[in-house]
């Protein structure tokens, strides 16, 4: 069988080259006799893994000296208890609430402090940004937190808010390396790998170092302190190895693309197809504000439930597949990650027009 167009939110397409490089070295990564899947997280070879993914990481996005990059288990999920229990100093956090995944990190943050919710976009499914140019920032917030591309509702940041001087945190998962980033804006960058990266299992933290203390909350556990994967250049215990060196071979990849300026060009061209034949369609409508929408993850309906089902049903015959939007949302959802090839958006336009045609 070919291969599909995967519009899937997460596990999602990974680059073909670097998926044909993977099988290539599976039983035997280059001479060692051995699959990366059974190397030793002591072993030579999987340092120099380990410091090619951090060094390419850094090159692709400028990160400064004073950050350092960790690479976890847990998934983004488990950042929300570990970002409260190593930030909370003084026990106050400001949470901005644009989908689910910020909610849940809200949520999980009330365990540790007070939490304060300064902005939301809830009162409306969740299907804008609100504005955060002059938000009532708590003046003992320890940080302030946002997750700026939102997977299931498909809107993203277009300006980071305005944190006046406070320490900015942020879960960019399904916009990770999708475009260029002023890394030195944020105190935390983090998302997980499954979206735009890698294969599910591993989240990355890129850290300012003035973050990493020691003094953090009582009960947190050793596992969960950012100095303890700091210090030991995130191998204190043994790290989701293989998920690194295929999330090193995706790094290379971008860099040989022409880096994150060239993926933003693409990712643009590629979501200004989707959404043009959105905004013309008469059975087809995007559920997000033109102002908010994410060049990643675009949400559509068709305002009849039957006829949403029908539509993922066709298109995963004509090998589209993982179309069906977030059971939270319903309808349709289009996943078009970096490693999604413009083909795969043109292809997906085609077919969305003959079925319009067969069921207007």
């Amino acid at each position: 069988m070919s291969r599909v167009y995967n519009f899937s939110a997460g596990p999602a397409v990974l680059p073909e080259p670097v998926l044909k490089e993977v099988a290539e070295e599976m039983m035997d990564y280059q001479g060692s006799g051995m699959s990366v899947m059974e190397m030793s997280h002591r072993s030579p070879e999987f340092q120099k893994i380990i410091d090619d993914a951090e060094q390419d990481l850094r090159d692709l996005m400028n990160i400064p000296d004073n950050y350092k990059v960790l690479f976890l288990q847990g998934g983004a999920s488990q950042q929300f208890a570990m970002i409260p229990m190593n930030l909370m100093k003084n026990g106050v956090a400001d949470y901005i609430v644009t989908g689910q995944w910020a909610k849940k990190a809200y949520q999980e943050a009330q365990k540790y402090g007070k939490v304060n919710k300064i902005a939301s976009s809830e009162d409306k499914t969740f299907s804008y940004i609100p504005d955060c140019s002059n938000l009532e920032i708590s003046p003992d917030a320890d940080y302030v937190y946002i997750c700026e591309n939102n997977t299931i509702y498909g809107t993203k940041y277009k300006t980071l808010p305005d944190t006046k001087g406070k320490t900015l945190v942020a879960d960019v998962s399904s916009c990770f390396l999708s475009e260029p980033v002023d890394v030195s804006r944020y105190g935390i960058i983090y998302g997980g790998v499954q979206k735009n990266i890698g294969p599910a299992g591993m989240v990355i933290v890129i850290i300012r170092e003035d973050l990493i203390t020691e003094d953090v909350l009582d009960g947190t556990p050793t596992m969960l302190t950012y100095k303890t994967h700091a210090d030991a250049g995130s191998l204190y215990n043994t790290p989701n190895a293989y998920c690194i060196y295929v999330c090193g071979k995706v790094f290379k990849w971008l860099k040989a693309m022409g880096g994150l300026e060239e993926m933003k060009r693409r990712n643009e061209e590629k979501a200004k197809i989707l959404y043009d034949f959105l905004d013309e369609s008469k059975l087809f409508k995007g559920t997000v504000e033109p102002d908010s929408r994410s060049l990643m993850n675009v949400p559509f309906v068709t305002g009849d439930k039957d006829l949403d089902a029908k539509f993922v049903k066709e298109a995963k015959a004509a090998g589209l597949v993982n179309l069906k939007g977030h059971r939270t949302v319903g309808g349709m959802r289009a996943s078009i990650y970096n490693a999604m090839p413009k083909e795969g958006v043109e292809a997906l336009v085609a077919f969305m027009k003959k079925f319009e045609e067969e069921n207007a």
